[in-house]
């Protein structure tokens, strides 16, 4: 707060009109939140676009024939993976919803990972597809005044690591099926060995780089 104003979030939170004053704690679990929301879930999904590429081999062909499907490549990636399942918000009036009354005060549990999947919304939904129609049309992001404020830096970082991947790396294979992190709120992953074959043809029978994506 002492500190001249600046560009970054941080900044703007302690110096802006409606954030300055607010509480230690609440401006403290502000920065954890976006820490957190801007790890886990960006770090996940880049191992989900590994998983879905190594189950979906056609689709990372149809990506290396046409490396400009990569932004749409990314945001089917989000949707497919959903980092965070769901999350509660507090009805602010009583509402009707699917036959169901809501009141005011509720507390509702919001499924995007069931939104990303609704065969209503999304043609054929469990299905990874990385030229769809509409690709951004998911719901990975919130919706409305609480969507996810890096949304745009989430989907550079992933296409920046794609644009790094293709002309790297011609294989990577998945070698087991990946330990996945016991939550309910996080669709992540806490290990899932790889191996990226060395490109000398010589030397390439059996041996790798192996590393752990998650």
């Amino acid at each position: 707060v002492n500190a001249p104003p600046k560009g970054d979030l941080i900044s703007m939170l302690a110096h802006g009109e409606a954030t300055r004053n607010m509480d230690r704690m609440e401006y403290l679990g502000n920065l954890l939140l976006l820490i957190i929301g801007g790890n886990d879930t960006t770090r996940n999904t880049m191992t989900g676009s590994i998983l879905a590429m190594h189950q979906n081999p056609h689709q990372l062909q149809k990506l290396r024939e046409n490396p400009s499907l990569i932004p749409s490549m990314v945001s089917e990636t989000i949707r497919w993976q959903t980092p965070l399942s769901n999350m509660r918000r507090t009805a602010t009036r009583d509402f009707a919803l699917g036959g169901r009354l809501i009141r005011k005060g509720d507390k509702v549990l919001i499924w995007y990972a069931s939104g990303n999947r609704d065969e209503e919304a999304i043609e054929n939904p469990e299905a990874y597809i990385i030229d769809r129609e509409r690709p951004r049309n998911h719901l990975s992001f919130g919706f409305g005044i609480h969507r996810c404020v890096g949304n745009r830096l989430a989907e550079l970082q992933l296409r920046i690591l794609w644009e790094e991947i293709l002309p790297r790396f011609p294989e990577i294979r998945v070698l087991e099926e990946p330990q996945r992190v016991p939550s309910v709120l996080i669709r992540g992953y806490s290990s899932m060995p790889v191996v990226i074959p060395t490109r000398s043809s010589a030397a390439s029978v059996g041996v790798g780089e192996g590393c752990s994506c998650g």
